[in-house]
Formats: structure tokens, sequence, C-alpha cells
């Protein structure tokens, strides 16, 4: 199964399998460090937005918020949560936008969507173009050379008379620009038991790589994958937080 088709088949369940993620938190931690490094605008767009729900914490809190995600399924989805904001379809490797932007976000570690350091590279430059002189580019990511291919997260949950397994990892070859995240998604009822199972393609990049790519156009902050408190990254971590402020 295409990765795509997991997902649009899915996309009902998106929201089921994200139910341990604290948006309030994430949102609020990003807002704080736009506040410090910004350049005090409202307008904001959140790449890979999904479902919408950083989106609805942004426009909550004063925002006028859009999003762009790759899969119509989600951002029908999202539009129902967010009547308020835009949503298009469009690849945050290659999106353009209205107007300038104060602050683009791009959460969950979507950043590694863009599949090779081209298009990485063509996602900042995307950013770049976007934002306004002094706005923000925030986004979460994980160095290759950190990635332990035996760790996993799972949590399970329940809807209607279904329960839900969700498991996924990270996995790196060890040399290249691309690793993959594994997913595993497993619903159960009395009655049977399906089982899907797939491995999204993502690009693999060490934080001094992220750096050097960020550098020539953009004043780059990292702090520690600690969304409750500001903290500079340790250099040591393979998560982290990158406040990138347009030059």
């Amino acid at each position: 199964m295409s990765v795509n088709a997991l997902y649009t088949d899915l996309s009902g369940y998106y929201d089921l399998m994200c139910v341990d993620i604290d948006y309030h938190a994430q949102s609020n931690a990003i807002r704080r460090l736009h506040q410090i490094f910004g350049n005090k605008g409202k307008r904001h767009l959140d790449l890979a937005c999904g479902t919408g729900p950083h989106v609805r914490h942004f426009i909550d809190e004063g925002y006028i918020s859009s999003g762009l995600d790759i899969n119509q399924p989600m951002l029908d989805i999202a539009a129902t949560r967010c009547p308020e904001a835009h949503f298009s379809l469009q690849d945050m490797s290659s999106f353009e936008v209205c107007e300038p932007l104060d602050l683009i976000t791009c959460f969950l570690y979507s950043i590694h969507y863009n599949d090779g350091q081209e298009k990485l590279s063509a996602c900042f430059a995307s950013a770049h173009r976007a934002l306004k002189t002094g706005g923000v580019f925030y986004f979460n990511a994980v160095d290759k050379d950190k990635i332990d291919n035996g760790l996993f997260v799972k949590h399970t949950a329940k809807q209607a008379n279904n329960t839900f397994t969700f498991r996924s990892g990270w996995h790196y070859g060890g040399h290249g620009e691309r690793q993959s995240l594994r997913l595993s998604i497993e619903k159960t009822n009395a009655e049977t038991t399906q089982v899907w199972n797939d491995e999204h393609p993502m690009v693999a990049v060490s934080f001094s790589e992220l750096i050097a790519l960020l550098v020539p156009t953009f004043e780059v902050h990292v702090f520690e994958h600690d969304y409750e408190t500001i903290t500079p990254w340790d250099a040591l971590s393979g998560n982290a937080i990158f406040v990138c402020v347009k030059r």
C-alpha cells in the first residue's frame, strides 16, 4: 500500500492515532518562541497541517492561520475543524503563498517528509520566500546519526467497538540521505483484526547538515525538544526544535 493510500484510507482515524499528542502545549511553546524571536506579526502557515489541530490553537490565540498538506481528505477534516482558515493542497517543498507570512510552522517531525536533501533545501527556500523579513520558520527534527533502529512508540485507543494499536519508529541504514518512518496500525473488534504496515521514505540529515543548509538565509536557534521549557540544545540529544529567523 502506498504512503498516500494509507493516509487517505485512514484519514478518519488520524486524530485517534495522534490522541497522545499535546497540541496545545506544542502550539503554546512555539507561540512563546515566536514572541521572543519574531516580528510581532500574526500571519501564520502550518506545513503538513494534517487535520488542523495546531492551526486551531493558533487561531484561538489570535493568529490569521492557514495550512497546507498533500492529502485532501486530511484537509477536508481540517476545514471542518477550522472554518476560519484557508487550506491548500500543496507540497511543502514547493509551496507558494498569496501574502507574506510572519510565522511558518512544521510540527511532528513532518519536515522529514521532504524526500531527500534536494527537496529539503527547496522547502527551506520556499519558506524563506514566503516569510517577511524577521519572520520565523519553526520545525522539529531528528538527527540521523542518533537514531536507534530498535526503538518505537506504541499506544492503544478505542473508537466505538474497535481497538486501535499504533506503533511507529525511525529507521536509518547508516549511510545516505534516506531514512524511514515505519508505521503499524492494528484495528481489532469482536469479529476481525486488520493490520496496515507501511514505511514512509523520509530525508535523513544530521543537525550539522541542517544548520549548514539554513545559515545562509536564516539566523538559526536550536532548542531541546521540550515544549514545557525553553532550553538551548545541548549538542548531544538527537531530537531538537529549530527556530529560524529570516535574515
